[in-house]
């Protein structure tokens, strides 16, 4: 028997700030809890990643700083509020292994990419380090290497 394949993602938004910025040592998916009015911006494309992060409150995780900014059609009984933040849903034995990373191990959690698996928004977290400055410029010094190599295969 064939296996049967896991759909494609569909990306909504995705942190490219997060893999420069950190070492990604394991990554976790994550559902979100959210508002009618934010799975409808969602669906026009109209979320940024870019300054999120995600915290730990009372054993439980938190995305905070993510804009879902509301669409002009949405509802006017309904006060939207683009950067709360939103509870994530993983199951207890992966949360407190999370924790237990994040508090004993020094590693954080950063949001990489938001995406669409059979209806249901998900969240891709990274657990990673914090790079060091020299880190950094070792990450562009390569990716400018590998953008010079597709060039010279390209033109050779």
């Amino acid at each position: 028997m064939a296996k049967a394949k896991k759909p494609a993602p569909n990306t909504i938004a995705s942190n490219k700030k997060a893999r420069f910025d950190f070492f990604i040592e394991e990554e976790f998916e994550a559902g979100l809890a959210l508002e009618g009015w934010e799975v409808k911006s969602m669906r026009a494309g109209r979320v940024q990643l870019k300054e999120s992060y995600v915290i730990i409150n009372n054993g439980e995780l938190f995305l905070f700083g993510a804009h879902i900014s509301p669409l002009t059609s949405a509802s006017t009984h309904v006060q939207a509020n683009p950067v709360r933040s939103r509870k994530l849903l993983m199951k207890r034995y992966e949360i407190s292994r999370l924790i237990g990373q994040v508090e004993r191990a020094g590693y954080t959690l950063a949001p990489l990419s938001l995406y669409w698996i059979r209806g249901r928004a998900k969240l891709k977290i990274g657990l990673a380090k914090g790079k060091k400055q020299h880190d950094k410029r070792a990450s562009i010094k390569d990716r400018d290497w590998k953008r010079e190599q597709q060039r010279i295969l390209k033109g050779g």
